[in-house]
């Protein structure tokens, strides 16, 4: 039997093998941290070429699609020029497949051309998605060793909607063993890095899908979320992106950790450079009625009245609650501005903006982590055993690793040593998360006590995670995204600002809530960070897509306007 060393040398060498030898851009210096620009200046790509790809507003391309201005192959061949520059930076994709993305773009085409009516409402538009979505003819590697040479016989339910809509799925891209991590390294691919500096992470465990965006690689990506990793890589990139409720949206047919864990459900979602392309993307699943394809999804249309926020006062007068923090981990000073940024810009917009008081944080958070190792590690071992590869237990890279004082992650304390937990312990662990629901909805409801607008708050704003992008193996924060996890609360992350070292200086000491609170206060130096995109996350109820796409809207707009006058 091959060694899995050897394994992972041929299925990298193969996916190089892929790649156009007219596509190879010289690498830059090791030492270049922000390759952002290295697309634009690599003269790989023609004026046109750079105007395609850096058109970030989705409904955009896809109006220049179905009016012929631009065709899909020459669109799908742009971005893909540009994820290949991606892939040669960050090392972002794992499957490459140039060849049956062009035939699908040139169908298109040539179907449009002959019946000038398009064949969806995401005619032409390449997607890029994370490697979890099976496609008919391609290995589904998922950041496992023994996973290398299992070619998926069917596309799961989402690719085939994908393709009824009419895009062009045209690269899948790079994830972490186990998929359990906010950053993004496996024995096969190897590790994914942040666009805007080498030196750190892209995040996860959609890391791959958040510095091909980045990079403007594609249009549009799919990433998925269990605790975070469509947020984490969206906050560290530089991107939107939305959380969508259990079973909104189709996952059948898709492959994952720790299948058969139906209490904290994984959930796909949209990752894009603008809030378009999380509509666009989030509006054409829903239309197509994925409950007739997938058991689980939820047999509800899309919601313009949900959209027009009539159970949100109709828009006019929102009353957002900011989590400044969470009482677990202090957010450091970039994420400070930020809240006040997005707090002054909503004020300036008319909005009402209240503190939200944390409740009951580190209880979900606990009864959560201890839900996703509630089997002991079984499931991480068995895919391992396929191959024989160790199990990774640090995401640090063996050379020139970031110093730390975090020896062990307050999460590990906070659950205990690892164990095969009996089912009476795991329904209790279901039992303690209902309770905590029920608290936590109990709790936002009591808001409308101190609103004004007779409604309880609409919706809270927080740090995604409670730093910027940071050195690799150091992203060791899920406090505030794995709360919308547990509760299912439909959220959003975007855009708010940059890090700047000449206002983003390092806070007073405070009480350390815990250990990993003290070791991420002293991570902090604005210089390591400067540059570095800073997101929020905007959190609504279960099953309020619709809303909170709007509400995000509205906040977007407001800050775009707030930076216009305040520049």
């Amino acid at each position: 039997m091959t060694d899995w060393k050897t394994r992972c040398a041929r299925r990298k060498q193969s996916q190089l093998d892929s790649i156009p030898r007219e596509w190879l851009i010289e690498a830059p210096p090791a030492n270049q941290m922000n390759v952002m620009q290295i697309p634009r200046d690599s003269a790989l790509l023609s004026i046109r070429e750079l105007e395609i790809t850096e058109t970030v507003d989705v409904e955009v391309i896809l109006q220049k699609l179905a009016s012929t201005e631009w065709s899909s192959v020459e669109v799908t061949t742009a971005f893909y020029k540009r994820a290949i520059i991606a892939q040669q930076l960050t090392n972002c994709l794992t499957e490459i497949f140039v060849e049956k993305a062009l035939q699908r773009a040139k169908e298109l085409d040539d179907i449009l051309q002959a019946t000038s009516k398009v064949s969806g409402p995401l005619h032409g538009l390449p997607i890029s998605l994370k490697d979890q979505f099976t496609m008919k003819g391609l290995e589904t590697i998922m950041g496992y060793v023994g996973w290398i040479g299992r070619y998926a016989d069917s596309d799961c339910v989402l690719v085939e909607i994908l393709y009824e809509c009419g895009a062009v799925p045209f690269v899948r891209t790079n994830v972490p063993q186990t998929l359990m991590w906010g950053e993004t390294y496996n024995h096969v691919f190897g590790r994914t890095v942040n666009p805007y500096n080498r030196y750190l992470t892209a995040g996860g465990s959609s890391g791959g899908e958040g510095a091909l965006l980045a990079i403007k690689g594609s249009p549009l990506g799919v990433g998925t979320d269990i605790g975070g990793s469509l947020r984490i890589p969206s906050a560290f990139c530089g991107l939107y992106t939305l959380r969508p409720s259990y079973e909104r949206l189709p996952y059948c047919g898709a492959v994952n950790a720790l299948e058969g864990q139906e209490s904290i459900s994984s959930v796909l979602g949209p990752m894009a450079n603008s809030m378009s392309g999380v509509k666009v993307f989030t509006k054409a699943i829903i239309d197509a009625k994925p409950w007739l394809k997938d058991p689980l999804a939820i047999r509800k249309d899309w919601s313009d009245k949900e959209y027009g926020l009539v159970y949100h006062g109709g828009g006019e007068r929102l009353c957002f609650g900011i989590m400044w923090d969470n009482g677990v981990v202090r957010p450091h000073p970039p994420l400070h501005r930020a809240m006040l940024i997005t707090k002054r810009a909503l004020e300036a917009a008319g909005h009402i903006v209240l503190d939200w008081e944390p409740h009951r944080h580190l209880e979900i958070y606990k009864n959560s982590e201890t839900i996703f190792v509630a089997d002991g590690g079984e499931d991480y071992r068995v895919s391992c055993e396929l191959s024989g590869e160790p199990l990774i237990q640090s995401m640090l890279p063996d050379e020139g690793a970031h110093e730390t004082a975090l020896e062990e992650p307050y999460v590990k304390r906070l659950v205990g040593p690892p164990y095969h937990r009996n089912t009476y312990e795991l329904w209790n662990l279901h039992k303690e998360k209902r309770e905590l629901r029920k608290s936590h909805l109990d709790h936002w409801e009591a808001t409308i006590s101190r609103t004004g607008t007779g409604r309880p708050i609409d919706a809270i704003i927080s740090p995604a995670v409670a730093y910027a992008a940071v050195p690799h193996g150091l992203n060791t924060d899920s406090f505030y995204t794995t709360l919308c996890n547990a509760m299912d609360y439909a959220t959003s992350v975007f855009p708010v600002t940059f890090v700047d070292a000449t206002l983003d200086h390092r806070h007073p000491p405070h009480e350390f809530y815990n250990h990993e609170d003290e070791a991420i206060y002293n991570l902090y130096n604005s210089g390591l960070f400067d540059g570095c995109p800073v997101g929020l996350q905007l959190i609504g109820r279960t099953q309020e897509e619709e809303a909170v796409i709007a509400m995000t809207e509205i906040v977007d707009r407001a800050l775009r306007r707030f930076e216009k006058f305040h520049a």
